[in-house]
């Protein structure tokens, strides 16, 4: 009999203990996923949150149990940039009405965030947080790789339709050298033709740019640093004139000498003043400066193109490199992207230095000629 009723007393205990185990097993299982979890009871009040999503704002899991999200957004709970991300999640949930959405954080990570509110719950909310971040790396390069894939189906087709007409300029340019010589202009000809090439050479460039894996060579030959920039200057200087831009060339070393292709260096030069030109046109009433100056720095020349534009943010910045990526509203982000290539490719480096409001200045470092 004593036993009957020991057992009797036993059975509910058992079963406590049995469903205590299993919920210890889950949660420690939750407490290990590579996702941030919490839950919320239908009070509103966090039931559980694993070690993941408490680490992401910087507290401890019992810190936030019992607290709502209204009482975890006071400012003696968080950090500013943790405040933010969580107000984010609040915001698309709660306003918005989101149960499945990408936020991203002020460390550059993306996060998807779901949203689970079912039966089987008892009415609470959980809320998941996965780390996306190489996902959308993934993605990002697809669609740059889609791109680049688009360039290089138009690129044939921009090749013919400019070539053709510049074959037919350049005819009617010699045919009319003869009258130029004898006005004493024959050095238009001449730059004309050379800019009609240097034209030609651009397209092939531009050809070779759809083809990462076999950059073209640079033809390089030993050239005075000072004689290539009073070249581009005076190409530009008519531009220059029409947009109220002033341009100064200063070189410490009239003789220093480095090894490029000629024709792709003055395209990197002309790519970067014309840049100017186009920064200084968006501040209206300002009277354009672009500064250049070439000087000797151990091993290398550095050729430096300042102006007083409007300048770029630090996010604009990381981005200059990039194929396609352009703020202009007629522009199409290769100009800066070919740029840097070339520059590589010749051994050197391109550096960036910007204010908004004040002005940027371009910095690029090739070797010296031995």
């Amino acid at each position: 009999m004593l036993s009957d009723i020991e057992e009797t007393l036993l059975q509910p205990v058992e079963l406590f203990v049995s469903a205590q185990l299993k919920k210890n097993k889950y949660e420690n299982v939750l407490q290990h996923l590579d996702n941030g979890i919490i839950l919320f009871n239908c009070e509103g009040q966090i039931t559980f949150a694993n070690s993941l999503i408490a680490s992401l704002l910087r507290l401890q899991p019992q810190e936030m149990i019992g607290c709502t999200i209204r009482q975890l957004l006071t400012p003696s709970h968080l950090r500013r940039s943790e405040w933010k991300w969580l107000f984010q999640v609040y915001r698309e949930i709660m306003h918005k009405h989101k149960t499945r959405f990408e936020i991203r954080d002020d460390y550059g990570k993306y996060w998807m965030v779901s949203v689970t509110y079912t039966e089987d719950l008892d009415g609470d909310l959980l809320i998941s947080f996965k780390d996306i971040s190489d996902y959308k790396q993934i993605e990002q390069t697809a669609s740059h790789n889609d791109k680049l894939a688009i360039l290089g189906k138009i690129s044939a087709a921009i090749a013919h339709e400019i070539r053709n007409p510049l074959t037919a300029i350049r005819g009617f340019i010699q045919l009319l050298r003869p009258h130029l010589l004898q006005l004493g202009k024959d050095e238009y000809a001449r730059i004309i033709l050379m800019e009609i090439d240097r034209t030609n050479d651009i397209i092939h460039e531009f050809l070779n740019s759809s083809k990462p894996s076999s950059p073209s060579t640079p033809e390089k030959a030993v050239l005075r640093v000072t004689s290539l920039l009073r070249q581009t200057v005076l190409l530009t200087e008519s531009e220059a004139l029409m947009k109220d831009c002033e341009i100064s060339l200063q070189s410490e070393q009239e003789e220093m000498m480095i090894s490029i292709d000629a024709k792709q260096i003055k395209q990197v030069f002309l790519n970067l003043i014309k840049n100017a030109m186009d920064a200084i046109e968006e501040i209206e009433g300002r009277k354009g400066e672009i500064q250049i100056q070439a000087k000797s720095e151990g091993a290398n020349a550095v050729i430096s193109i300042r102006d007083n534009g409007s300048g770029m943010e630090q996010a604009r910045l990381k981005r200059l490199s990039d194929p396609f990526f352009t703020t202009k509203e007629k522009g199409t982000g290769l100009g800066l992207s070919e740029s840097y290539r070339i520059i590589q490719n010749h051994g050197g480096s391109i550096k960036v230095e910007s204010s908004i409001g004040v002005g940027t200045t371009f910095i690029i470092s090739l070797p010296l000629a031995n």
